[in-house]
């Protein structure tokens, strides 16, 4: 059943999160430990004054967009190819397991011992560790293609960049959509790990020097700044996105008696 996201109870269930915040920040009477909501919000508001909050997200930004690009274009090519081809996924299977199971740090480390302490190293560890859940996704939604919607491209001849773009592409687009939103809640978390452990900007960067000064309002504060931009991404792209992908799935509308196209 699909739902339907109503803005006055997203609103609401916001401010519930809020209330329930500071609520739990008065009972523990310490904001060197929880500082209440208002602390945080002057701290984001000090960084977006001098500047510094914008040009450290978007830093961030430019690496999760590169990243995400990346690991959905070869995510997708390899998952195709592996749900199209059995023999050759049972082969790959077990390189598939390795690099799901990987601890994003190994390959973030890795990345930074072999490439360097550079962007290269950042998106490229960032890639690879979201690469292959991308793949596993799409590779089970090539599995499940309807084999009629094939045979019905053969009888009509259709070319193969053809039948990719009317015939696989859109039952595919609610994986991909899938892919897209998991993934990009993934991404960011990876980026903040990257950018703590070997970059010299972004969000990442500066909860790591907030970490250093045992300052706990200027590390919520940067990290409530990239949660809000995460939650208007998905909620204004990912998600309209998603549904969209999937309209094609839901039946049709019936109207005194008649079908509505």
């Amino acid at each position: 059943m699909r739902v339907t996201r109503d803005p006055v109870v997203f609103a609401l269930s916001v401010l519930a999160f809020v209330v329930f915040w500071a609520a739990l920040s008065a009972w523990k009477a310490d904001p060197r430990i929880l500082p209440p909501p208002w602390q945080v919000l002057a701290a984001l508001w000090h960084e977006a004054e001098t500047g510094v909050l914008w040009r450290n997200l978007g830093a961030t930004l430019a690496r999760v967009a590169v990243a995400f690009g990346l690991s959905m274009a070869f995510g997708t090519v390899l998952g195709l190819v592996l749900g199209r081809h059995p023999g050759l996924d049972r082969w790959a299977d077990p390189w598939v397991v390795i690099f799901l199971n990987m601890p994003a740090l190994v390959i973030i480390v890795l990345c930074y011992l072999w490439i360097g302490l550079n962007e290269v190293a950042a998106v490229t560890a960032v890639t690879l560790n979201k690469t292959a859940m991308v793949l596993v996704t799409l590779r089970e939604g090539t599995r499940v293609l309807d084999p009629a919607l094939d045979e019905m491209a053969r009888v009509y001849r259709l070319g193969f960049w053809q039948r990719l773009r009317h015939v696989t592409l859109p039952q595919l687009a609610p994986w991909f959509a899938t892919a897209a939103r998991n993934g990009l809640a993934v991404i960011w978390k990876i980026v903040l790990v990257v950018e703590f452990l070997g970059r010299s900007s972004g969000v990442g960067f500066q909860i790591h020097l907030r970490f250093q000064m045992f300052d706990i309002p200027g590390v919520m504060a940067w990290a409530l700044a990239f949660v809000v931009v995460m939650l208007v991404i998905d909620y204004g792209v990912i998600q309209p996105w998603e549904r969209r992908a999937s309209a094609w799935r839901r039946p049709p509308v019936m109207v005194a008696g008649v079908q509505a196209i």
